[in-house]
């Protein structure tokens, strides 16, 4: 459906239009609380978001897409919800740096594309790399030690591949910070998959 005639069908109160938008954008949505936030309290989020989303569509002004609307609203409520919590995160500040041996960036080409294939990729996808169930787990683990910013930019960029331009509206933070944030995420990433490679282990 085009996207006016939707707002239009929203602003309306029409039901059927409020169930094709959360078909459209829920889990989105929960991915972008659970990664600000966990997931303790990320379903609670999404469900106050969505009573936000219904309450103010009427006073959607269209300076961005719905969808950017969107995580806007459930991004805000995350955050809120972290800092009521006592858990706060500056999802402005950059951690510290990450150690190890991939922080010459030399894995990395300035568009953020690996440089060349890691040992062992040249036969084997990443992809594939992924489906094992151990590798799964290495990353899932690693997932929840990153700082938030970093877990959180990481996400929204290789899992939800939102552009650049909406993690920084996301997170309040500057391009270059985002680039930052993402490219140290992949780095420790990297260094997990690399052990995990030569030990089978994390």
């Amino acid at each position: 459906m085009d996207e006016g005639l939707l707002i239009k069908q929203l602003i309306a109160g029409e039901d059927g239009a409020f169930r094709q938008l959360i078909a459209q954008h829920h889990s989105l949505m929960l991915n972008i609380a659970r990664a600000i936030i966990g997931d303790a309290f990320a379903d609670e989020v999404v469900q106050e978001a969505w009573v936000s989303v219904y309450k103010n569509i009427a006073s959607f002004e269209r300076r961005s897409s719905l969808k950017t609307w969107l995580m806007t609203i459930v991004s805000n409520q995350a955050k809120a919800r972290m800092r009521k919590e006592s858990r706060q995160v500056s999802l402005e500040q950059l951690d510290g740096d990450t150690p190890g041996s991939y922080l010459d960036g030399s894995h990395f080409q300035t568009n953020g594309h690996w440089a060349q294939p890691t040992p062992r990729w040249n036969n084997e996808s990443p992809e594939a790399l992924l489906e094992e169930k151990q590798l799964q787990r290495c990353i899932a683990k690693t997932l929840t030690l990153l700082p938030h910013a970093q877990k959180t930019a990481f996400i929204l960029r290789d899992v939800e591949q939102q552009s650049f331009e909406d993690i920084c509206s996301l997170l309040n933070v500057s391009a270059a910070n985002a680039r930052v944030l993402v490219h140290r995420a992949r780095l420790t990433l990297m260094q997990v998959i690399d052990r995990y490679q030569e030990t089978g282990t994390c």
